[in-house]
């Protein structure tokens, strides 16, 4: 009789199994949190064909699945896949072969810096010949920030002059909103001391060129400088992705790419070895408009091309941020639009009538409110357009509710907020500065705020997002108790903000953003429980294991 039972249990134990779903990876013994609508923490999750088949605990998932593949995650800490819903994803990767300039904390390191790049490249000023891939007939630096130095002034070309007399150089302050630029460029440029252009500036000392240009003077120079081949943007690509899944980013919103690139980007997704995804905001030229408006959005299982990135006005460091008021710190000066009103009300017109998203770049409070007007008067909150204001760094208080009458998303960047702190007021003053990176009234006015690092303009790292949205402090602890905490987000908005909130802002919310049957399998494994962690473990936290479409992409 007792081997009749185990025969019994025997056969109901291989029948059950036979009926188990099989499922091409099941990890199990985590601590998962899936940001659904309830915010559910569960154990397992089962993944098939790249997609979710069930995120529950481990009794619901082995009653109903049998892996293929199985994974104990020991107890570690699972969180959908890192969306930085505002960077510029090739720039970073092109960046990657210029001289780094981030961190310098005078110009005489800055002019270190470029002779240290041109020694280790064997770059001299006769070398003016297209060489290889790594030196071009430019010399081209990125991310000084002269609000980081002792003297806290624009430097001038004198330096860049007498090593470089012939050979063309521009280093770019850190926002990319201005530059420096030596003779040899200015010269290439035609610029002269009564060169005028809308939209910019050129800094002059004594009625000469200082050589710094700000916004489209620095755009109109940078014209000039031939772009790379094929296959140099190729591997420009590939590295900013391997930095990006050692973050654990799994999706990058890349503000302002031209069509070649996006054929690029294309292309290396289909060939599988470009794995992050990209949800790719058009620059608003002549080449991207005629195609795109023509023949439409463009989607695939990596790749969502449906905006056009457009810019209000310049940066607040550089002051080129438009202000309804004067700058506290330059009388007379309120900063200036990159375009006349009417070319916004034009653009905005024709994004709606084609249905495309308009993503507009807008720093000062001055800038936020024509755009908010502009868009008030169309009726893209009924068609469900999801238009956003890049950056919404300073809003008057009045303009908050046009948020929520619009539909308009605030797409924001925490890390913006700890590296202007320092400064910030002094641009605008003790009463203004209150309405300045207030992330929290932006989030009760829209009901979503969407988060990304502005990369290369702040660090790639989305753990200092999180920092910075919820503690306001930098890394040393300053200021004690944090900067203006009462628009401080709370560890669950800021990790929305990160995950579904951001895909909602792509229209890409009914695939990622979080993990729940049927959408992708994009998903992190980290060391550290990041919404019930000590604050000074958020910037230790390491990534384990990156996965896209249920493929590891990276292991730590």
């Amino acid at each position: 009789m007792k081997n009749l039972i185990l025969i019994f249990i025997t056969f109901l134990s291989i029948s059950c199994k036979q009926n188990l779903q099989v499922a091409d990876l099941i990890i199990h013994n985590a601590k998962i949190y899936t940001v659904d609508s309830v915010f559910k923490v569960v154990e397992a999750i089962a993944i098939k064909d790249g997609k979710i088949l069930l995120a529950g605990s481990n009794n619901e998932v082995f009653e109903k699945y049998t892996g293929t593949k199985v994974q104990d995650a020991g107890g570690k800490f699972i969180y959908p896949g890192f969306i930085d819903a505002h960077c510029h994803f090739y720039a970073y990767g092109k960046g990657l072969n210029e001289i780094n300039l981030v961190g310098t904390r005078s110009f005489n390191e800055v002019i270190e810096r470029a002779t240290t790049y041109c020694k280790e490249h064997s770059i001299s000023n006769e070398s003016l010949k297209q060489p290889s891939e790594n030196t071009f007939t430019w010399l081209i630096g990125r991310g000084w920030d002269q609000n980081d130095w002792e003297v806290k002034e624009y430097p001038d070309r004198k330096q860049l002059d007498s090593l470089f007399p012939d050979r063309p150089v521009v280093l770019k302050r850190i926002d990319g909103h201005a530059a420096l630029a030596n003779g040899a460029a200015l010269n290439m440029a035609g610029f002269t001391p009564k060169t005028k252009i809308k939209g910019g500036e050129l800094i002059l000392k004594n009625n000469q060129l200082t050589g710094v240009l700000v916004d489209n003077a620095a755009d109109s120079l940078e014209k000039l400088i031939s772009k790379p081949d094929k296959e140099l943007i190729k591997k420009m690509l590939l590295k900013a992705q391997a930095n990006c899944l050692n973050m654990g980013l799994t999706t990058v919103d890349d503000a302002g790419l031209d069509k070649n690139v996006i054929d690029i980007i294309d292309e290396l997704q289909k060939e599988g070895v470009l794995k992050i995804k990209v949800y790719a905001m058009l620059t608003p030229n002549k080449e991207n408009m005629e195609y795109y408006l023509k023949h439409g959005k463009y989607k695939t299982r990596k790749l969502t091309v449906c905006s056009f990135k457009f810019y209000g006005d310049g940066a607040l460091g550089s002051r080129g941020a438009c202000l309804l008021n004067d700058y506290s710190d330059k009388p007379d000066w309120k900063g200036f639009l990159l375009h006349a009103p009417e070319y916004y009300k034009t653009n905005a017109e024709l994004m709606e009538k084609n249905g495309f998203q308009m993503n507009i770049h807008c720093i000062g409070d001055s800038s936020v409110r024509l755009m908010l007007g502009i868009i008030s008067s169309l009726s893209i909150k009924n068609k469900n357009m999801r238009w956003r204001i890049e950056h919404a760094q300073i809003v008057s208080r009045g303009d908050l509710q046009l948020f929520k009458k619009t539909g308009i998303i605030p797409s924001v960047q925490p890390t913006h907020a700890t590296s202007d702190m320092y400064w910030a007021e002094k641009r605008l003053g003790r009463q203004r500065i209150k309405y300045a990176y207030a992330y929290k009234s932006l989030l009760e006015s829209s009901g979503r705020i969407a988060l990304g690092t502005d990369f290369p303009v702040e660090d790639i790292s989305p753990f200092k997002t999180f920092y910075a949205a919820i503690f306001r402090e930098d890394p040393e602890g300053f200021p004690k108790g944090g900067f203006q905490m009462e628009n401080a987000l709370t560890r669950e908005e800021t990790l929305k903000g990160m995950t579904i909130w951001a895909a909602y802002s792509n229209f890409e919310e009914k695939e990622k953003g979080s993990l729940e049957s049927g959408k992708w399998a994009d998903f992190i494994v980290l060391d550290t429980d990041l919404m019930e962690c000590k604050k000074e473990q958020v910037l230790k936290t390491k990534v384990l294991t990156t996965f896209i479409n249920g493929e590891e992409v990276y292991k730590n």
